[in-house]
């Protein structure tokens, strides 16, 4: 009878399973522990030190693993010494890197750690798993043969707009991570800048509350104007076609904003959003009211 194959639990790894020095870049779940492989929970248990951003987050997903390996911090913060003890660390020892979710590097620290890495001739590896950017595009239905990962928007509205700018005429799905604090003003800023491209707004993926909301632009910009969804986002923003004209794009999200809003609020939210005049918004409302 075969043996059952061992779990991501299991710590009973040999001598012989200890890994070589040099750098890991170790992928874990953006939600759900489940999506933690085998093969990232065996380096977690047999590298000499796990670096990563936060250690209580990073503990929850060791524990996950059977890892009781020590934990290093390294963020966005540290200062060039910590990256400095790190680097000469690999070359006799095994460094797992990780990041409070997902695979690391995507919008998060470790870059300048690998390139370093690479340019002093140490050993770089990985054990690639989920990231958030391509499991929102896999069930966003917008194109996927070519797209581009931008990170996150400025803070700042003139940045944001400069950033947008920048992309605006690319040929492809539009990806950003996004807080939910800061959605409502980029999701208006889009809008106005982009039209009534399709788009998606991806959250909480893998976890029991995942949900994904697609329409276009103006719709989604008038739908989370006023409101900060919880939980990390995704962003999807599909590529130029053929645009409905901002009378078209106007009307939409009108329409979508009074079928739960009367007349005035609905144009007070639309005029906001897509950042037009509130008279003008306010008497397209009468004239769509009025079947025109």
């Amino acid at each position: 009878m075969r043996a059952a194959p061992p779990t991501i639990e299991s710590s009973a790894e040999t001598p012989e399973d200890r890994l070589a020095p040099g750098l890991y870049i170790v992928a874990g779940p953006i939600g759900n522990l489940e999506d933690l492989s085998p093969r990232a929970a065996r380096i977690l248990r047999t590298a000499d030190v796990v670096a990563c951003e936060d250690t209580r987050v990073t503990a929850k997903l060791l524990r996950a693993a059977g890892s009781e390996r020590p934990m290093l911090p390294y963020h966005e913060h540290s200062g060039p010494d910590v990256e400095a003890k790190l680097l000469e660390r690999l070359g006799r020892e095994s460094v797992a890197l990780v990041s409070d979710a997902g695979t690391p590097l995507i919008s998060d620290p470790g870059y300048s750690l690998v390139r370093e890495a690479r340019a002093r001739g140490l050993a770089v590896s990985t054990a690639p798993g989920p990231s958030a950017a391509i499991t929102a595009l896999s069930i966003s239905g917008l194109p996927s043969d070519r797209f581009l990962f931008a990170g996150f928007l400025p803070a700042k509205a003139v940045a944001r707009e400069k950033a947008i700018s920048a992309v605006v005429g690319i040929p492809a799905t539009l990806i950003f991570y996004e807080t939910g604090p800061r959605l409502a003003a980029s999701l208006a800023a889009l809008a106005a800048a982009l039209g009534g491209r399709d788009a998606a707004v991806a959250r909480e993926l893998t976890k029991r509350h995942e949900e994904l909301v697609a329409g276009t632009l103006p719709e989604l910009a008038a739908r989370y104007r006023g409101q900060e969804p919880k939980g990390e986002i995704v962003l999807l923003v599909g590529p130029p076609g053929e645009e409905m004209s901002s009378e078209q794009a106007l009307d939409e999200a009108l329409l979508t904003a009074l079928k739960t809003m009367p007349p005035g609020k609905a144009a007070a939210s639309v005029s906001a959003a897509l950042r037009l005049p509130r008279g003008e918004v306010y008497a397209r409302v009468m004239a769509l009211k009025d079947g025109g």
